[in-house]
């Protein structure tokens, strides 16, 4: 029997999750290990074999392939426990988390390719579109390059979309492609400032056949269509829940980021600095802390939305709203306490200097881009409004029945 428990959802009680030991260990691998991630740019061994371990890998896996089917907010609590220590640890285990939730929509026998032997299968993606699909009667034969794409020196099975031509029974259009590990190479390529130990190298594909059950259309992905076999975790829009996975380990590096700011500001403060310097750092010290617990709020409520299911455009809005401005707020947190720490704490490479950079990056990313969000949310309120009103206004002016006397 294939085993189904995930340390992931462990929990003390029927409403607060725990973090478990598995996770525990985990993450304090992450941490001994993420200054030498950052330098070689990609994880430690024992951290990757840890992080699947702990459940990262099988979270949103279907149970029938002992998978779990796990929740948001368990994820978004252990992704952001393991990115107290390393960000770029966090953003891969979550990272195979959310690309199993995608493996999801495969066709059972794509499927048994991937978890057959087991859930706790690495599957990374790269969802930009990329490369060249050409149709042959037993699949498409796939060429290529896809870049960014995380933790791909530990994949075991890689998503990449491209352009499809179509066939028989497929329109064309962007489409989904799995391939095993041995199909395609990894290319050295990743030297962002932040994030380093991601390893986003580019894959490299060279004339690979792919058989039709491994293929899927993205526009069932970003809609979150349901399907045979698909869970409520699976049929959630893409973007409903993207930017709440990608901003959890910023989370966690900002909390990391106020403990060490917090140790140097105390040491600060007991070798009586003037009044002015010390206000100024009590104001920093409370500010960093408001924002942090004011972004954790909102990423947990954005995973409550996306573990009841929804799929109302409302919603997606509404998340993409909240996980930006969540972006933001840990950003300003970051930056005000590196900024009040200056060189005295920031002369070199650190915890607070890494996770600097590293929540600099990962609100870098598009799905958290704040204008973006604020643009689609605001048009769909105005537009929400726009028929209300049209329709009272249309009801009001509309011609009365008379009733007879």
């Amino acid at each position: 029997m294939m085993q189904r428990h995930n340390p992931l959802d462990q929990q003390s009680d029927g409403t607060s999750p725990e973090l478990p030991p598995a996770v525990l260990a985990a993450a304090a691998s992450a941490a001994g290990h993420a200054a030498v991630s950052d330098d070689i740019r990609r994880l430690g061994d024992e951290t990757v074999t840890l992080l699947t371990h702990a459940g990262f890998a099988r979270h949103f896996v279907p149970r029938a392939w002992g998978g779990t089917e796990g929740t948001f907010g368990s994820l978004v609590t252990a992704a952001a426990a393991v990115g107290e220590g390393c960000a770029s640890a966090a953003w891969c285990a979550g990272l195979w988390a959310a690309h199993s939730r995608f493996a999801a929509y495969l066709p059972p026998e794509g499927q048994r390719d991937l978890w057959s032997a087991g859930p706790d299968v690495r599957v990374c993606a790269a969802v930009r579109p990329s490369g060249a699909a050409r149709a042959l009667p037993s699949g498409r034969l796939l060429s290529g390059e896809w870049e960014c794409v995380s933790g791909v020196e530990f994949a075991d099975w890689l998503l990449v979309c491209a352009q499809d031509p179509g066939g028989a029974d497929d329109p064309p259009g962007l489409r989904m492609f799995a391939v095993p590990r041995s199909d395609f190479l990894v290319r050295d390529s990743w030297n962002s400032s932040g994030l380093r130990g991601t390893g986003s190298h580019t894959a490299v594909l060279e004339s690979v056949l792919v058989p039709d059950h491994r293929g899927f259309a993205m526009a069932d992905l970003m809609a979150g269509t349901p399907g045979a076999g698909r869970s409520r975790c699976h049929t959630v829009p893409a973007h409903l829940a993207g930017g709440l996975l990608f901003c959890a380990p910023a989370l966690g590096a900002a909390r990391r980021a106020l403990a060490e700011w917090s140790v140097w500001a105390a040491g600060a403060q007991s070798r009586g600095l003037p009044q002015p310097d010390g206000s100024r750092l009590h104001h920093a010290l409370a500010r960093s802390a408001d924002d942090i617990e004011a972004a954790e709020l909102l990423l947990l409520d954005a995973a409550r939305c996306a573990d009841t299911g929804t799929r109302a455009e409302a919603d997606v809005l509404r998340n993409r709203r909240r996980t930006a401005a969540a972006a933001d707020l840990l950003v300003d947190a970051v930056e005000r306490l590196f900024r009040t720490a200056g060189v005295h704490a920031c002369g070199g490479p650190g915890l607070l200097e890494r996770a600097w950079r590293d929540v600099h990056t990962v609100a870098a990313h598009q799905m958290l881009r704040r204008e973006t969000a604020a643009v689609a949310y605001a048009t769909s309120v105005f537009s929400s409004l726009t028929e209300r009103d049209s329709t009272v206004v249309s009801r009001s002016t509309a011609p009365q029945e008379v009733s007879a006397s």
